[in-house]
């Protein structure tokens, strides 16, 4: 029988990370430490929004024997691109003007297992009392002329301080494994667009977003015969239908 003295026996130790240093563009020089301040800000609300969803997986895990959240991803925009963009709309480039006009600087991307899981898992965040949602784009339902599909957020979540509470704004994304794979390799193609036949390659890429999408919904139908075999409904449903 071996007995634990220890008190603290149970609890898990795990490394707190500061966040790392900070670039600051020539444009923000005169605004040093409120642009730091403003990117650790953004840093935080990651941390919380990543937090919420973490927790919606491990309860749905439980619930439905299965993860629907396969991977999460984040990033705080780089100031460069911060810089680009307030400069390509004609915004002032500030901190004022980022917390104003910039959605995206706090960016989540949520991998799913199935199509309806997004729709799960988006409606479980939109939900919660203290998520605040902005903006919705469905590219799934209303996919992009090239066959981008996506689930967007635009979220606002509440981060407390030692000086009290912010609201950020966080911009969460939520596709399949499948959709995923695609916009990666679109993504790489927008930097190669002098290549020979681009346009045909594009029309290929578009073909391939559609072959996607009909595999995601084949796979989900597959997942719901697996379901219905593992759990039929009682003879009391059946009737009742």
């Amino acid at each position: 029988m071996n007995i634990n003295m220890n008190p603290n026996g149970e609890l898990v130790q795990s490394a707190v990370n500061a966040p790392g240093v900070i670039e600051i563009p020539e444009s923000f020089i005169a605004e040093a430490k409120q642009f730091r301040e403003l990117m650790m800000m953004y840093t935080c609300a990651i941390r919380e929004t990543k937090t919420k969803l973490e927790v919606l997986n491990d309860e749905l895990a439980v619930r439905n024997q299965r993860n629907p959240i396969q991977m999460i991803k984040s990033r705080v925009k780089k100031p460069s691109s911060i810089t680009e963009k307030l400069q390509r709309r004609n915004l002032p480039v500030n901190v004022q003007s980022i917390k104003d006009n910039l959605d995206d600087v706090a960016g989540i991307r949520v991998i799913c297992s199935f199509v309806d899981d997004i729709y799960t898992v988006a409606n479980m965040l939109a939900r919660q009392d203290d998520v605040d949602v902005l903006v919705v784009k469905d590219y799934i339902r209303s996919p992009k002329k090239n066959g981008y599909r996506s689930y967007h957020m635009i979220i606002q979540v509440p981060i407390h301080f030692s000086n009290g509470k912010a609201k950020m704004r966080v911009e969460v994304q939520l596709r399949t494994l499948a959709m995923d794979f695609w916009a990666s390799l679109d993504h790489q193609m927008k930097y190669k667009k002098n290549l020979d036949e681009a346009d045909e390659i594009i029309e290929e890429m578009t073909a391939c977003a559609e072959m996607i999408a009909a595999a995601d919904l084949r796979m989900q139908r597959i997942r719901e015969k697996i379901d219905e075999r593992e759990n039929p409904p009682s003879p009391f449903q059946r009737d009742r239908d």
